[in-house]
């Protein structure tokens, strides 16, 4: 029998992927608990892959028109309760205000005032439609004021009861965009044109292959009229949602009272757009690349490129060798990669080699590279990659290294997105009749629940309460109805009504 290798993290991926998951973002040290529950603290690897997240994301957005601004984290209820679809999707997870100060209490500690009870309560921001739509309905009087084409950087508080870092916190980071036009057609352009920015992105940055589709009624957003999302494989094959953008037609609008006097003189109300992703996006990337190792990076959003680690043995080597590091860190920043330098960094710790190069595999830097006194030598480095095994190693020459790293960027980023596609491709089938469709998800072994099937494309019949039932007990979502599949008559595979298209369905976070 074949010895088992040894790997950073264990569990592996087969062995229980949702502990793995939890032990890759330990070992990475991208974040952890906090001392209130459901919330997490985002530790520095972590928030500099979210800083950059965010720093290609906001240009983005700012490419195709948009304005940064602030709005309050404090909502009054009574916003919330204008638009009843809104307020119902969103009730059972809101945390409220309802003191503005703290008093002794009688038995000791601290207790809201009486005296101090808010004569409405606040919600702490679920998201922002209602008072940015307030804001708006100040802003605009004429179709001249439209549109109105901004974005927030914020967090929001969503009560989850069933946590886990960056894929479902209490609190979260994210942006929202909310929009507002004079016509219901630029409106749904705007939904269309943000959904392409995000699968743009999540494609060529994340290296994250998606699927853009519509969310069926009962998946939408509450209080819109059509709901858009990218859906993504994990490595466990279930799906994950990575962004949404929502056409809300006119529901925000009346309810906040956004109108315009129109070209003809006449008052009419708005449309308004809304749309957003969040630091779940970290945890996308963790599930989408990482191995039994540790956290894999797409080289376009590593916070570090290359990790330069010296090798001696004496002072008098030390001195020769960390003289070569910086002189070749210094060269490595004169590089370009992704838009701007590569970044480079030297690890001069007084630690153990085997050590400290661990330490860089599990957090995913994606190049590191020893240099000794040999190396000096005969001028050349050893490199290692993150997309292969942790002992492939290649002695390059230091100039043919330093002229061909941008390339090797660029070529470990496609490798991902190509090995994350293959695996979406391998695990997506047409399924026809509800028997194989009960089949593909449920579980091979009842003790290893992960082990199903991933994407299933089906005939479906919107809003039966048949499929419902079937669905919940297979803990089977439909994610989207993809936006580039052409009608096809069927027949729904849950009750055999005629069908004209096909959704995907899959387990989903």
């Amino acid at each position: 029998m074949a010895k088992q290798e040894k790997t950073a993290i264990t569990p592996t991926r087969q062995e229980d992927y949702p502990e793995w998951y939890q032990q890759v973002v330990r070992a990475a040290d991208l974040a952890e608990n906090s001392p209130v529950r459901g919330c997490m603290v985002i530790k520095p690897w972590g928030y500099a892959l979210w800083e950059n997240v965010q720093r290609v994301l906001d240009q983005m957005f700012k490419d195709t028109g948009h304005e940064n601004a602030y709005f309050p984290l404090f909502i009054p209820m009574s916003f919330l309760e204008k638009e009843a679809e809104h307020v119902e999707g969103f009730a059972k997870e809101c945390a409220v205000v309802t003191h503005h100060r703290l008093e002794p209490g009688p038995s000791g500690g601290l207790v809201p005032a009486p005296s101090a009870k808010l004569e409405e309560p606040l919600i702490v921001r679920p998201t922002s439609e209602t008072i940015i739509g307030a804001m708006y309905a100040k802003w605009v009087q004429s179709y001249r004021d439209l549109p109105i084409l901004i974005n927030q950087w914020a967090n929001v508080v969503r009560w989850e009861l069933r946590t886990r870092l960056f894929l479902r916190t209490a609190e979260f980071l994210w942006q929202e965009g909310h929009t507002a036009h004079a016509t219901a057609e630029e409106a749904q352009e705007e939904t269309r044109r943000m959904l392409d920015v995000y699968a743009d992105f999540a494609e060529n940055w994340m290296a994250m292959p998606v699927i853009k589709g519509e969310k069926t009624a009962d998946e939408r957003f509450p209080g819109a009229v059509t709901t858009l999302s990218i859906e993504a494989m994990m490595q466990d094959r279930k799906a994950l949602q990575a962004g949404t953008s929502h056409f809300l037609g006119r529901n925000f609008a009346k309810a906040q009272e956004i109108k315009f006097q129109n070209q003809e003189g006449r008052e009419e109300f708005a449309w308004t757009t809304s749309w957003g992703v969040s630091t779940r996006l970290v945890g996308a990337l963790v599930m989408s690349h990482s191995d039994d190792d540790g956290l894999v990076l797409p080289p376009r959003l590593a916070p570090k490129h290359a990790v330069i680690l010296p090798i001696y043995r004496n002072d008098e080597e030390r001195s020769r060798v960390l003289d070569y590091c910086n002189s070749l860190k210094r060269d490595l920043e004169q590089q370009s990669f992704g838009g701007g330098p590569v970044r480079a960094f030297l690890d001069d710790r007084d630690i153990r080699g085997g050590e400290k190069s661990w330490h860089h595999i599990k957090r995913g830097v994606p190049i590191r590279i020893e240099v000794g006194p040999r190396d000096l030598d005969g001028n050349k480095v050893v490199r290692y990659r993150r997309d292969r095994g942790p002992k492939d190693k290649e002695f390059v020459d230091r100039a043919q290294f330093i002229a061909e790293i941008g390339g090797v960027l660029d070529e470990m980023q496609q490798n991902l997105f190509q090995r994350a596609l293959k695996l979406r491709e391998e695990n997506t089938r047409t399924i026809d009749n509800l028997e194989d469709f009960r089949a593909y998800f449920t579980p091979i072994n009842e003790n290893q629940p992960e082990i199903h099937g991933g994407f299933a494309l089906c005939h479906f019949t919107e809003g039966d309460a048949t499929m419902q039932k079937i669905l919940a007990e297979l803990k089977v979502t439909p994610r989207c109805i993809p936006l580039d599949a052409n009608d096809e008559p069927g027949k729904c595979i849950f009750t055999g009504k005629p069908s004209q298209r096909r959704a995907v369905f899959a387990k989903a976070y």
